[in-house]
């Protein structure tokens, strides 16, 4: 029976005949069934542990694990208990209300990313009793031989012991976006693991060419496995929004019982029975208790979920939207998230000058020699890359069979105006040398008519061209004019690009067959070819607009750190400044306590591991930022899970991406991300001005409650006429302002700082202010009407509706936090005035329906109070407009 399986150095390190002694299998015949049993039985499936997901009913009892909702159950048990049913009941609908808004959302979220989910690989080509079968890969074990062929996915971790020109593409396992040569020799121990090219790993493609290998690994062994381990560990993050309620219910819960507590005390003092200072202290709690917070925070978070889904961006978790508000880094990756993770040539160097390409074709590089007369030398570069070439466009060209690079070059010569279908008759392919890792090149010979030398074109590596080249330009190739190109390619190179050389020469007519001499001398050099995965426009307009709200954005990428410097200079990662890069033997190398400081200054990491990319994230979090971290691939998972939000795509993405996210990208458009912080700094723009709006009405109901037990007088108003204060203005005034449109230059102003409380200074001032408005007003009226021979139950509905007038015409002080009332068109939110009008026709049955007078204990007013009831609420709106205009010249 073999070793365990695993990854160590020893599996790259070792020969073919090594590695399968250690399997004891056999590369002829593979396993046999019974083996392959007894393996199957000891290592388990070839399958990743799944996740446990949370059960119907565990997600909705987390609903209710919420301060405020404690709060609330709280309140609600202890109503019951004094026998105040009404009250009780109000409490536990609105209880209700937001546990099942919460539910829904997160069911509505799996669902659509269940949608999303791709099925994982099923199939695999495996050698068994010496016969090759397809069998599930979920039955592969240890010491199976697996063949690949173009298109297959890996199957395990296989240790290649033979190949044909065999290339996977590893970009959802390493970030790297151009496919990887594969060898079978032996490697150094200490190669890192994005450079042991005689592996092949589980979940990535074979793009090119054939090979077998045999399974070291497989299930949870795999690096992919591994990873997965990490992705598990991965801390599970409170949200910016989920800490700062926390922080602000403890506060609320901290001032109820200070207030309850001294009601309680002060009415003993006064010599008051027990049991009705303990209804006032009751009373006071109920007022004091924003019963409308829970459920407003989450019809705020859902618009804006809803406007995430109309933009193709799936939340999983309400809050999710804010702390993409509160985000302060995003860390990105680059393949396929700022690039399109396809290959375009980007110029083509001939001995005559530069071409650049642009979606519309090729044109002259400035001050370079290249003009119009050199355009058949153009053509005739891009001819042998066209036809050197083993892949094809399909449809309109977006899609393409074979290898990505190969078919890069067939849209580069079709954008120069060649006519691709032309060309392959006109030079009908007679004979190839296929790609081959060992020997870097491809060769191939058509057929130019009867009688004619016949064409061989030749691409590959700069040195495997030049070292077969005696001319360039119809001039001796010598070493001088060799040494420019190549000095040419590591510019290129540097740059980002990855370069390839193209040559021809002319064998005599009737040639059929190539072989190794035919090609190993007397070519001619026509060009390099500098080709590159290029940045998305939208993701660059997104990274400056992240710049511009004052968010870092850093790229941590597989990639090797040329290619990855070159893309965060393109996107505009640092500005007009330098790109500073880290890669992956750079974090090694760095202590500890340096880390942060280095991961904060850098703008691009490279060829990093997903445990670096981890210990990244880790360590911009410990200087207290708050980080979203964006990635497709299955590397990124750990990450994804570790960030502050992890932000996943969707089309493109592995399934385990789109597991560790908070939100998936249906569309796979970073420039998404940008118009999310855009809705998360609303979205906690609109819950903030509802905190400053509703929280005067508590205030000023405790202080009414603890006035009228100080002075020993009757309470101005019930226990249960607060909860329909709370209640129905929340749901008809406050919830309004949930539709409010984002402030202008939301994303002209720094993220807000992690550690900062919802309301500072200035707004609770505002908060004191209106509350002593409120206490003024509700108890010098309630006073008014009493003094005037009024009944105790129409001097309460005055009361109660002076809390309701004040509170409508406070909503459109609330509008904006900062800017004039009156200068915000009612346009930019109608919902205003309906909520407005539900308002007094809530109020007109409150106050004379005789169901509710019974009900509630509310009486019939006179015009009268009316009047003054609106006075009252005109004088509050005014003092709150002086107020913000003296703030704003401070």
């Amino acid at each position: 029976m073999p070793d365990a399986p695993s990854l160590e150095p020893v599996w790259h390190a070792l020969t073919d005949q090594e590695v399968l002694e250690k399997l004891h299998t056999d590369a002829a015949t593979g396993l046999s069934e019974a083996e392959a049993a007894r393996r199957l039985a000891r290592y388990g499936a070839n399958a990743i542990a799944s996740r446990r997901e949370a059960g119907p009913l565990l997600r909705l009892v987390r609903q209710f694990n919420q301060p405020l909702i404690i709060i609330l159950l709280a309140a609600g048990a202890g109503a019951a208990l004094l026998g105040e049913t009404v009250d009780a009941a109000v409490i536990l609908g609105v209880v209700l209300v937001n546990a099942v808004a919460g539910y829904l959302q997160e069911a509505k979220a799996l669902a659509a990313l269940s949608a999303l989910s791709r099925s994982m690989i099923t199939e695999a080509s495996v050698q068994r009793d010496g016969v090759w079968l397809v069998l599930p890969a979920e039955g592969l074990v240890p010491g199976d031989v697996v063949r690949l062929r173009p298109g297959d996915k890996v199957p395990a971790d296989l240790r290649l012991l033979a190949i044909q020109s065999l290339r996977l593409d590893e970009s959802a396992l390493t970030g790297e976006s151009v496919p990887v040569d594969k060898t079978v020799a032996p490697l150094p121990g200490d190669t890192l693991a994005p450079e042991r090219t005689n592996l092949a790993f589980a979940a990535t493609v074979a793009t090119y060419g054939q090979g077998t290998g045999v399974v070291i690994a497989t299930g949870d062994a795999a690096a992919i496995g591994h990873i997965a381990a990490l992705t598990a560990a991965a801390d599970e993050l409170a949200t910016p929004l989920t800490r700062a309620i926390a922080r602000f219910s403890r506060l609320v819960l901290g001032g109820i019982l200070i207030l309850a507590g001294l009601t309680f005390a002060v009415g003993l003092g006064r010599g008051q029975p027990a049991g009705e200072m303990f209804m006032a202290a009751v009373a006071l709690a109920v007022g004091a208790i924003p019963e409308g917070l829970p459920a407003a925070v989450t019809v705020i978070l859902a618009i804006g979920v809803s406007r995430m889904a109309a933009r193709r961006a799936v939340v999983r978790r309400l809050p999710a939207v804010e702390t993409l508000g509160s985000t302060t880094v995003i860390c990105t990756d680059k393949t396929g998230t700022l690039t399109r993770n396809r290959m375009r040539v980007a110029e083509v160097v001939l001995p005559g000058g530069v071409w650049l390409a642009d979606p519309t074709g090729f044109a002259p590089a400035p001050a370079q020699d290249a003009s119009a007369a050199d355009r058949p030398a153009l053509e005739q570069a891009l001819t042998v890359a066209a036809l050197c070439n083993d892949a094809g466009l399909t449809g309109d060209g977006d899609d393409f069979t074979g290898d990505p690079t190969e078919a890069a070059l067939l849209t580069a010569a079709r954008s120069a105006g060649l006519d691709l279908a032309g060309l392959a008759t006109r030079l009908p392919r007679l004979s190839e040398t296929p790609f081959a890792s060992e020997h870097m090149f491809m060769a191939t010979l058509h057929d130019d008519g009867a009688h004619r030398p016949r064409p061989l074109f030749f691409k590959g590596s700069v040195e495997a061209v030049l070292s077969r080249c005696e001319a360039a330009a119809d001039a001796p190739l010598n070493e001088a004019a060799a040494a420019a190109i190549r000095q040419t390619a590591e510019d290129l190179g540097s740059q980002g690009l990855r370069v390839l050389a193209l040559a021809q020469k002319f064998l005599p007519a009737g040639t059929q067959t190539l072989d190794p001499a035919q090609h190993d001398g007397g070519l001619a050099f026509l060009g390099l070819v500098g080709l590159i995965d290029p940045p998305r426009p939208e993701a660059i307009a997104a990274v400056a607009a992240c710049r511009r709200a004052g968010i870092m954005v850093k790229m941590i990428t597989g990639d090797h750190a040329a290619t990855a410097a070159a893309i965060g200079r393109a996107v505009g990662l640092a500005g007009d400044e330098p790109v500073l890069t880290m890669t992956g033997r750079d974090i090694e190398a760095t202590p500890p306590a340096d880390l942060a400081a280095r991961a904060a200054a850098s703008h691009v990491f490279a060829r990093v591991s997903p445990e670096q990319k981890l210990r990244l994230v880790k360590a911009l979090q410990s200087l207290g930022h708050v980080c979203a971290m964006t990635g497709d691939g299955v590397n990124d998972a750990p990450a994804l899970k570790q960030a502050d939000i992890g932000v996943a795509m969707g089309a493109g993405g592995t399934e385990a991406a789109k597991e560790a996210g908070d939100m998936v990208l249906a569309d796979d458009n970073f420039a998404t991300i940008a118009a999310a912080v855009e809705e998360g700094r609303g979205v906690f723009d609109n819950l903030t001005k509802f905190i400053v709006w509703t929280l005067p009405t508590n205030l000023g109901e405790g202080l009414v409650i603890l006035a009228a037990v100080l002075f020993g007088l009757e309470l101005p108003i019930s226990p249960v006429q607060i909860l329909w204060i709370n209640m129905t203005t929340a749901g008809s005034l406050g919830l309004m302002l949930a539709f409010e449109p984002r402030e202008p230059g939301v994303m002209q102003r720094p993220p807000r700082a992690p550690g900062r409380p919802i309301l500072d200074g200035v707004l609770l001032r505002r908060i004191l202010v209106v509350g002593g408005l409120l206490l003024a007003a509700a108890f010098g009226l309630y006073a008014w009407e009493m003094a005037h021979g009024a009944s105790v139950a129409a001097a309460r509905t005055v009361a109660v509706n002076v809390f309701v007038a004040v509170e409508a015409l406070y909503l459109f002080n609330c509008r904006s936090l900062t800017r004039p009332a009156l200068a915000l068109p009612l346009a930019g939110n109608p919902w205003i005035l309906w909520g407005l009008a539900g308002a007094v026709v809530l109020q007109g049955v409150f106050t004379y329906v005789p169901f509710m007078q019974s009900l509630f204990g509310s009486a019939a007013i006179t015009p009268q109070a009316w009047l003054r009831i609106l006075g009252a609420a005109v004088i509050a709106f005014g003092v709150v407009e002086v107020q913000k205009r003296l703030e704003s010249r401070l």
